[in-house]
């Protein structure tokens, strides 16, 4: 499988960001034969945050309103805008997503440089 099907009806490979369960993802075949694929998150996959899936079927039953599947730049600037606002990421953890997404999400005001020094 090079390429997955979401339940939004749209298409990723393994190179593509899509929006699961609150979360940037990206899908990595699996060529074993108990395990469909991997759903890996942007910032902490490649280890235990990595989730095994067993078959499309069992993927599309998980998917949930809390899934938007593949969004625009404006769509994750705005997921990453919400996400700094929110105590369960860090800065350093949203820097890197916003790079590797390729947005550049900072409002660089003195109250936001001031909101950033003291959450550090």
């Amino acid at each position: 499988m090079e390429t997955l099907e979401l339940p939004t009806g749209e298409t990723v490979s393994p190179d593509d960001v899509f929006h699961y369960e609150e979360y940037p993802y990206r899908f990595d075949p699996s060529d074993r034969d108990d395990i469909a694929f991997v759903l890996t998150p942007l910032y902490w996959g490649g280890g235990e945050m990595d989730v095994p899936v067993p078959s499309t079927e069992a993927f599309r039953e998980e998917w949930s309103d809390q899934s938007r599947g593949v969004l625009d730049t404006t769509e994750w600037e705005t997921w990453l805008a919400d996400a700094r606002r929110d105590d369960r990421y860090g800065d350093a953890e949203i820097d890197a997503l916003a790079a590797e997404l390729g947005v550049d999400d900072r409002d660089d005001g003195l109250f936001s440089r001031l909101r950033r020094r003291l959450r550090s």
